[in-house]
C-alpha cells in the first residue's frame, strides 16, 4: 500500500525519518519553517511545505498549519519525532480526527502517561516502583502543606504534573524553603505548560538515571531493549548516554523489566516509548514515560540491530512486524556523545555557519546529524547538531572508540561542547562507572 509520510519535525531527527521511509518504500514530506530552509533532509525529501516563520510558535508549533500542510499535499501519516508537539496528546487528537494517521500512540495514551500523577497510578498498578511522596490534591492552607511534606520527609522534590525537559521541578531541603518553593513551582509550570498542578515525592540524591526501551503492538504483544544509562546530566539535560546500563541488581532488574511490559499491556500501548527511573542502592524508582522516540535512541539499536524508527512506521501504519524478546538479542557496549552548539564551558549557544565540518568514521562508529559545510546553525531551536555513537565489545573499548571518533570530528565556525566530551571520557570517575545525575554539575566542574 502507498504511502505518504508528512515529518512533522526538523534537524537530526527528521533526517533520521525521512531516511527509514526511504527503506519502507514510503514518500515523504518535509516542513520547514523559514529560518530552516536550509536543513538537509529537505533536499532529500519527495515534497516540502514551508508552514511558517522562524519562531516556533509560528511553525513546529503551529498545528493548524501542519495540519494543511498534510492535506495540501495528500499526507496518509504525520511522523513527530521528539521535541516540539510529539507528546502533544491534542496534536495526536487532531491528527485522528482529521483523518491522518498519527506515528505514535493513541491520543488517550500520551494524555494519560503525559499526566505524571496519573503516570504514576498506572506504574504502581503495574508493580512498577514508583519514588515515594504525595500525589493528591495540594490544600491551599500552609499548615496544611507542612504537614503533608513532613509526611514525605526532607529533602523532598516538588515536581509539576505537566512537566518535562528539566523544567516545573524544585528541592526542598527543610520546611522554611516549602511555602515559597511551592509557589515558585506552580507559578513556572503555569508559565511553561499552562498547568501548575504539582505534587511532591522525595527527593532522591544521588541516583543514576536509567531508562528501559519498549516497543508494543497495543495488541498484547511488547518487547523490550534493554537499559540505558543517561546518568551524564547538566541541568536534567543529558550529555552523554549508553547502552546497556551496568552494575545493576539482576533481581531488581528483571521484576522491572516485567513491569514495563506489563504496563504496555495494561494501557494497549503502541509504538515505541522509554520508562525513565531514579536508581540508587539497588532499587529502581519510576519517573516517567515518553511516550515516543528518544534523542538516545540509537544506542538501544546498536546493542540489538533493532531499527526503532522504521518499528514506529510499521505498527502505526498496519505494516508487518514481529515483537518476539526472544528474538532481541543483545551484543556489547554502545554510548553516545550529544554535540551541542554552545561554548564548552559557559554553555552559552553558539548559533552561526559552520566554515567546515569533518565527521568521524570507522569501524563500530556511527555519525547521526543534519550538518554540513555551509550549513548555518539558526539561534531559534535546541542547540543539538549531532549525535556520535560507538559500539564495541566492552565499555572500556567503546569509550576508546568514542575518543578516537572525537579525535576525527571537528566544526569550524562556531563552538561546540566537542571538548567537554573528550575531558568527560577522560575522567575517572565516568571511566569507572562511579557517576551519578549530580556528578558533571557538581565534582566535575568544581576540578
Amino acid at each position: 500500500m502507498s504511502k505518504k509520510i508528512l515529518i512533522a519535525n526538523r534537524g537530526e531527527i527528521a533526517l533520521r525519518a525521512l531516511r527509514a521511509c526511504k527503506e519502507l518504500d514510503l514518500k515523504t514530506v518535509a516542513i520547514y519553517s523559514t529560518g530552516d530552509k536550509e536543513l538537509k533532509h529537505l533536499r532529500l525529501a519527495d515534497e516540502t511545505v514551508c508552514v511558517g516563520p522562524a519562531s516556533p510558535l509560528e511553525s513546529y508549533l503551529n498545528i493548524p498549519s501542519i495540519l494543511s500542510a498534510a492535506e495540501l499535499t495528500g499526507a496518509d501519516a504525520i511522523y513527530p519525532g521528539y521535541g516540539f508537539l510529539a507528546e502533544d496528546a491534542d496534536f495526536a487528537e487532531r491528527c485522528e480526527a482529521s483523518g491522518f494517521i498519527f506515528i505514535g500512540p493513541s491520543s488517550n495514551v500520551i494524555r494519560q502517561m503525559g499526566d505524571k500523577i496519573t503516570a504514576k497510578g498506572l506504574a504502581e498498578e503495574s508493580n512498577i516502583p514508583i519514588v515515594p511522596g504525595y500525589k493528591g490534591e495540594i490544600p491551599e492552607a500552609d499548615e496544611d502543606i507542612k504537614k503533608i511534606a513532613s509526611g514525605v520527609g526532607y529533602p523532598m522534590m516538588i515536581k509539576a504534573s505537566a512537566g518535562g525537559g528539566g523544567r516545573g521541578m524544585r528541592v526542598v531541603q527543610d520546611e522554611s524553603d516549602l511555602i515559597s518553593a511551592l509557589q515558585l513551582t506552580k507559578q513556572e509550570a503555569k508559565n511553561a505548560f499552562g498547568n501548575d498542578t504539582v505534587y511532591f515525592e522525595k527527593f532522591i540524591q544521588n541516583p543514576r538515571h536509567i531508562e528501559v526501551q519498549i516497543v508494543a503492538d497495543g495488541k498484547g504483544n511488547a518487547i523490550h531493549l534493554g537499559t540505558r544509562d543517561c546518568s551524564m546530566q547538566r541541568r536534567h539535560q543529558k550529555i552523554i548516554e549508553e547502552a546497556p546500563a551496568l552494575d545493576i541488581n539482576q533481581q531488581s532488574l528483571e521484576t522491572t523489566l516485567k513491569a514495563c511490559l506489563k504496563l504496555c499491556k495494561n494501557i494497549k500501548y503502541s509504538g515505541v516509548g522509554t520508562l525513565e527511573f531514579l536508581y540508587e542502592d539497588g532499587e529502581f524508582y519510576f519517573i516517567e514515560m515518553n511516550t515516543r522516540i528518544q534523542v538516545e535512541h540509537p544506542v538501544s539499536e546498536m546493542i540489538t540491530g533493532f531499527d526503532l524508527v522504521k518499528a514506529q512506521l510499521k505498527l502505526a501504519l498496519d505494516m508487518e512486524i514481529t515483537l518476539d524478546q526472544e528474538e532481541i538479542i543483545f551484543r556489547g557496549h554502545a554510548m553516545e556523545c550529544r554535540i551541542n552548539a554552545e561554548d564548552p564551558e559557559t554553555f552559552i549557544p553558539s548559533p552561526g555557519i559552520i566554515n567546515k565540518m569533518h565527521p568521524p568514521g570507522g569501524f563500530g562508529v556511527r555519525f547521526d546529524a543534519h550538518i554540513y559545510s555551509g550549513y548555518v546553525v539558526p539561534p531559534h531551536y535546541d542547540s543539538l547538531l549531532a549525535k556520535i555513537i560507538t559500539t564495541a565489545n566492552t565499555r572500556e573499548s567503546c569509550i576508546k572508540r568514542m575518543l578516537s571518533a572525537l579525535d576525527e570530528f571537528f566544526v569550524d565556525g562556531i563552538s561546540t561542547n566537542h571538548s567537554l566530551h573528550q575531558k568527560l571520557l577522560e575522567d575517572k570517575t565516568f571511566c569507572n562507572n562511579e557517576h551519578n545525575i549530580n556528578y558533571l554539575e557538581g565534582s566535575f566542574l568544581a576540578k
